[in-house]
């Protein structure tokens, strides 16, 4: 587990599946992200994390806000599995739509980048989005990482010309 001022982030539980599917079936938080999840996707998800965790000991960790238990979200670090980030640490991030605007994801990122440096051996950490998630973006911009253009891919989830086909990439270096 990691805790910062205002959360925790930690390994995912059953009980997780209902508050994740609400946000998987929220078109805001759904929308640089696909399609809104039924329960079969909502359970693989939790699932993988579930597995990237076994198997490596980290994984885009649920977030809960320690005072009264309740799951915000995710963040935190994976192997990352599509185009550029392949086989690189990624991290990634997302919130219920009601906590947006209040830190939370900066917070959760930034104690994920530095469980990172203290716990992996990796130069640098990736993440992807889409163009037009500009809030997503933002959040990299924040964090200090940088773009990499000449990384931009078409996800392989999307066919060319769909509005979620293109993604750019960042990354921080190790300090």
């Amino acid at each position: 587990m990691i805790s910062t001022e205002r959360l925790t982030l930690r390994p995912w539980r059953d009980d997780d599946h209902i508050p994740f599917a609400a946000m998987g079936r929220s078109p805001a938080v759904m929308e640089h992200l696909g399609d809104l999840m039924d329960d079969e996707q909502v359970a693989a998800a939790i699932a993988r994390q579930q597995g990237f965790q076994a198997l490596h000991g980290y994984c885009f960790w649920a977030i809960e806000r320690p005072e009264d238990g309740t799951f915000l979200g995710f963040c935190g670090l994976k192997p990352g599995t599509v185009g550029p980030i392949d086989r690189e640490v990624e991290i990634g991030w997302r919130l219920r739509e009601d906590v947006w605007g209040q830190g939370y994801a900066r917070e959760a990122a930034q104690a994920s980048i530095e469980w990172g440096w203290a716990n992996l051996d990796t130069p640098r950490i990736m993440a992807i989005t889409t163009p037009a998630n500009t809030a997503s973006w933002g959040l990299m911009i924040r964090l200090g990482m940088i773009r990499r253009p000449e990384l931009d891919f078409g996800h392989p989830q999307f066919e060319a010309g769909h509005p979620l086909y293109e993604h750019i990439a960042y990354e921080i270096a190790r300090p």
